[in-house]
């Protein structure tokens, strides 16, 4: 079984530079205090760590 990964946004992309904005997006967030649950990929992990001062990420076992 895959690893997932749930993600939850804490911060706000106001004021942000646009990748940050689009990288939030892209993970599928859309405000402060979403969650979302996805699969733990090198993708996924890469996206994390470029907005990672505005996600709280949490690993679940599947």
């Amino acid at each position: 079984m895959a690893k997932k990964l749930k993600i939850v946004q804490i911060g706000s992309v106001i004021d942000r530079p646009v990748k940050q904005k689009r990288t939030i997006e892209a993970l599928g967030l859309a405000r402060p205090n979403h969650v979302v649950i996805k699969n733990d990929t090198p993708q996924i992990r890469g996206m994390i760590k470029i907005v990672s001062h505005l996600v709280k990420v949490e690993e679940l076992e599947a």
